[in-house]
């Protein structure tokens, strides 16, 4: 049973050190270490384990998959946010039976003396890291109230550097109401949080002479219609209504050479999606000497080592939530290399 009182100043701050420390995850109730909610009876007492409810409702599933970069580099998902975590029940019994885990974002408590006093026996606790800076007991857990006991949730609590951000002790809400304080989850976080969990194939393009370039005679660069096809995350978190749908849509492939010796097509290396989902024009018998809609010629042949040709596809980002919120997100952007072997111009036969 370890508790902060009755500790010397010195004592009592390097026990501080260790109960503000990340938890690893526990299971409260019957089994299970993923910190996902199990109905009313297993829950994460870690708060780096987010109970938001992840699912892809539409686009590939199988093949490589890749998570997307964003366009633009100074966004970024929210850091943390506040989420419901116990029922007065399930408070309850992980006070009475585990009593090790986070009471806040940053500050974790080990034993159940520390939980029971506070949400228990009306005992007020401290509140490091938020104001005010004690918080007010509760008895037997509110136990016969409808609602939730909220605390704040970061996937990497590292990526936190305000300290004051979603800090407050674990907190009680009434049911169906999202609490007003700051970081509270809103649509738009649960938005933000599905960017970053959506998958996309990787960018493997059709090329046309597939093993070797030749100087000087164009290289035909295309994606066949249904390679690339939207891509829609759902996340939802419960006890809340809130939800959000992100979803991804393909609008352009980018080619960089790996070369200054080198000339595509369009010019810009931009190849817009067509109409039914295709990039480019296959490469027909005949064209070896067309221009085509996208593509590179080669100036310089390779020398040993083959130019490296990246091939990233842009993905426009969309969403929309509870209550008919809805907005844009930066573009993502998936990037491949593949290798190009790059002969002098000799006998030509395509």
């Amino acid at each position: 049973m370890t508790s902060l009182r009755g500790w010397s100043s010195l004592a009592a701050a390097s026990l501080i050190s260790v109960l503000l420390a990340s938890t690893s995850a526990h299971a409260v109730g019957d089994g299970g270490v993923n910190g996902a909610a199990d109905k009313d009876r297993n829950i994460s007492a870690a708060a780096n384990q987010s109970r938001i409810e992840i699912n892809q409702v539409s686009g590939p599933t199988g093949g490589k998959q890749g998570g997307l970069s964003s366009t633009n580099v100074n966004w970024k998902p929210p850091p943390c946010w506040y989420e419901p975590v116990f029922t007065p029940a399930q408070l309850k019994n992980f006070a009475e039976s585990n009593g090790e885990g986070d009471v806040s974002l940053r500050q974790g408590w080990i034993g159940s003396r520390l939980w029971t006093e506070h949400f228990k026996d009306e005992k007020e606790a401290h509140n490091y890291f938020s104001t005010p800076a004690t918080a007010a007991g509760y008895k037997d857990y509110n136990l016969g109230k409808d609602g939730y006991f909220w605390r704040g949730v970061a996937p990497d609590v590292n990526n936190v550097d305000d300290t004051s951000k979603c800090g407050q002790l674990m907190f009680w809400q009434n049911a169906g109401e999202i609490p007003d304080v700051p970081d509270a989850p809103t649509p738009k976080t649960l938005a933000d949080y599905a960017y970053d969990k959506v998958k996309v194939p990787q960018t493997e393009v059709e090329l046309k002479p597939a093993a070797e370039s030749t100087v000087n005679l164009p290289t035909w660069v295309w994606l066949d219609k249904g390679t690339f096809q939207e891509v829609k995350v759902r996340a939802e978190l419960p006890g809340t209504n809130l939800w959000a749908e992100t979803t991804a849509k393909p609008v352009s492939l980018h080619l960089v050479p790996g070369t200054g010796d080198a000339e595509t097509y369009p010019a810009s290396g931009e190849c817009e999606i067509n109409e039914d989902g295709s990039i480019g024009t296959p490469y027909k018998k005949g064209d070896a000497e067309q221009t085509p809609p996208c593509g590179i010629t080669y100036l310089r042949a390779t020398s040993g080592q083959p130019y490296a040709l990246k091939a990233s596809v842009t993905w426009q980002i969309s969403w929309e939530g509870t209550g008919g919120a809805g907005g844009d997100l930066p573009d993502g952007t998936f990037e491949t290399t593949q290798d190009m072997n790059v002969q002098e111009i000799q006998s030509i036969n395509r």
